[in-house]
């Protein structure tokens, strides 16, 4: 009978004191994001390593991890098969897999857009003219040939004019210094090492078609439409790392020179990529960009580049079987809408809000 008392007392005890605790903390909602080193992508490393992403997303009480994917197209299609909640991506490739294979995503961030990061680089002399009845290596079906059209468009040309030679972005500088290659279009760092070639010499650059070749970072809508508040924890430490990073301060330096290390290249060469990236600096700038005319004209334009290259899947009747809402106005299949541009959560940055 003692015993048995001091067995209802111990309980008692016991559960007065679970009584005293806090509750136990709910497990924090956890988002996956992947990206791929490229100048206009390094401040997200930059973001988790210094704990400015840490700082936002227990702001708003979630978890986010920012997952490097060596293979840029496969980051693009493991994030379109679901493995990731977001990943960084261009323009053109947001349309063309995730939206293409059925994924509502939504452009949450326009980081920047290509301002001389990619090129068309040519042996001896000429200009776009002399591409003519040449043989180009690229990465087919990439912003790469998506550039040389437009290039050629520019010089009264078309790509019936040139041959395409499909060529793995690891292998185009080395294919570059051969003597059978001519010429290629590449990105940066590669554009930088091929600039490095003997007699050699860019004939055209995403400097010339402005605004064009967008950076992004894409999150599924659905995944953003339940958690707002991850929209507004990427937003905020997106901005707050690109200031962070401006400028010749000693604490900015010290942040370029991780990400020249981090993605293979010291400071000057990461200054100078950056010099050829249009980095929207403030929310305010993202907007005036998001919110004017020229993204929907310039996804019109993507979109039947896509659709003449067979990019918008087998059953694509034309250019607009897949609709893009952007805040001035959609484009495309109206019961179709999977690619979305946003000014929701920048207008909040903008205003101090988030």
């Amino acid at each position: 009978m003692i015993k048995a008392c001091q067995r209802l007392l111990l309980s008692a005890l016991c559960f007065a004191a679970l009584l005293s605790q806090p509750a136990l903390a709910a497990v924090k909602p956890t988002f996956k994001i992947a990206w791929s080193i490229y100048a206009g992508w390094m401040p997200w490393d930059y973001a988790q390593q210094s704990g400015i992403l840490k700082k936002w997303a227990d702001k708003y009480g979630i978890t986010i991890q920012f997952v490097q994917v060596n293979d840029y197209i496969e980051s693009v299609n493991q994030y379109t098969s679901g493995g990731f909640d977001g990943c960084t991506m261009t323009n053109m490739d947001a349309l063309t897999i995730p939206a293409t294979g059925g994924v509502d995503s939504t452009a949450l961030i326009v980081g920047d857009y290509s301002n001389g990061n990619d090129g068309i680089m040519l042996k001896g002399k000429g200009d776009i003219t002399s591409l003519k009845g040449q043989s180009i290596n690229l990465v087919e079906l990439s912003v790469s040939q998506y550039l040389l059209a437009r290039a050629l468009e520019k010089s009264g040309m078309s790509e019936k004019d040139v041959t395409v030679v499909n060529t793995a972005d690891a292998d185009l500088v080395a294919a570059f210094s051969t003597p059978q290659v001519k010429s290629i279009v590449t990105w940066n760092p590669l554009l930088a090492e091929a600039k490095k070639q003997p007699d050699s010499h860019e004939i055209f650059s995403s400097a010339q078609i402005p605004g064009e070749i967008l950076d992004l970072l894409v999150v599924n809508s659905k995944t953003l439409t339940a958690h707002p508040e991850l929209g507004k924890a990427l937003t905020g430490a997106w901005y707050e790392t690109l200031n962070a990073i401006k400028g010749n301060g000693s604490d900015a330096v010290k942040a370029r020179t991780f990400m020249a290390q981090e993605s293979g290249t010291d400071l000057k060469g990461f200054d100078q990529q950056l010099a050829a990236t249009y980095l929207f600096s403030s929310p305010q700038q993202t907007l005036d960009f998001v919110s004017g005319a020229q993204i929907k004209t310039t996804m019109q334009s993507v979109a039947e580049f896509s659709f003449k290259h067979g990019l918008l899947g087998d059953g694509a009747a034309d250019a607009t079987t897949v609709g893009i809402t952007t805040p001035t106005g959609n484009w495309g299949n109206p019961a179709n809408q999977k690619l979305r541009f946003t000014d929701e959560f920048v207008k909040l940055a903008a205003a101090n809000k988030l």
